[in-house]
């Protein structure tokens, strides 16, 4: 097989070879993943290899050719996240794939939802190398990174704090005033994902959050239609720190509440 692959998509290395289009990602641990979609008949298959150039041990083949380009593709990108956890197979040849990136985030991280229509997250970083990083995440993963920061602020940082403070040293009197009839909306996004559970009964698995809990998206139905039709109570719910906007996607809306600005007032 010549090994040339002219043309790179989202990531993978492209050869075309009249109606078919041979796909390749190649990891950093030696293992190659191929995808090859036929678009005479309409079908597709996906493999992982140990080599570059298709000839290695197979680890794994789909069972079946499949005949739904997106079923296709959702199959290759289960089959690179499973390969890219496996230990290195490599026999003394280095990879052809790029190294890790190992660097010092400049600034902060800017996160947006991504923009292939799925419910994802882009996480962009500015190095002190001067490189920028995009990621892409998806709404589980998001979720998860969320999770394991405000796990490290919750166990590791929030004690780091308080020895500092402690070191610190000198007692202090603090009048603390009477707030017993204070009403005050929520604060954090942990706040806010209980409220929306409480009161509107959207659950986590209609939620995607910012990496940094700047915002959080509610998609799906019914959550979304709920939202918007208990528009003034969510935003009394909400006050004075989060606000909730519309967001229009391809065929779909979704709710995002946030903590600055507002794009789309919602509907009363």
């Amino acid at each position: 097989m010549d090994d040339a692959w002219p043309e790179v998509v989202k990531g993978w290395e492209l050869a075309r070879y009249g109606h078919v289009e041979r796909y390749r990602r190649r990891l950093a641990n030696k293992v190659t993943v191929f995808a090859t979609w036929d678009a005479g008949p309409g079908t597709g298959t996906v493999e992982a290899r140990v080599d570059s150039f298709g000839l290695g041990r197979t680890l794994t083949r789909a069972r079946k050719d499949f005949r739904d380009k997106e079923a296709f593709w959702t199959a290759a990108h289960c089959v690179v996240e499973i390969a890219a956890n496996l230990p290195s197979l490599g026999a003394g040849v280095e990879s052809p794939a790029d190294s890790a990136l190992f660097d010092t985030v400049a600034g902060y991280v800017h996160a947006e939802p991504g923009s292939s229509g799925e419910p994802d997250a882009e996480l962009t970083f500015t190095l002190l190398s001067g490189r920028t990083v995009t990621l892409l995440l998806s709404d589980e993963q998001a979720f998860d990174l969320s999770r394991r920061i405000d796990g490290l602020d919750k166990h590791v940082w929030s004690e780091q704090r308080h020895d500092e403070e402690e070191e610190s040293g000198g007692d202090y009197v603090v009048e603390t005033p009477d707030v017993t009839e204070v009403r005050s909306g929520p604060d954090t996004g942990h706040d806010v994902v209980t409220l929306l559970d409480t009161l509107f009964g959207v659950t986590a698995d209609h939620l995607m959050a910012h990496v940094d809990w700047s915002a959080l998206i509610v998609v799906g139905e019914p959550a979304v239609s709920t939202l918007i039709s208990r528009a003034a109570e969510l935003e009394t719910a909400l006050h004075p720190r989060w606000y909730p906007v519309t967001l229009d996607r391809p065929g779909e809306q979704w709710v995002v509440l946030r903590r600055t600005g507002l794009v789309t007032a919602l509907p009363r």
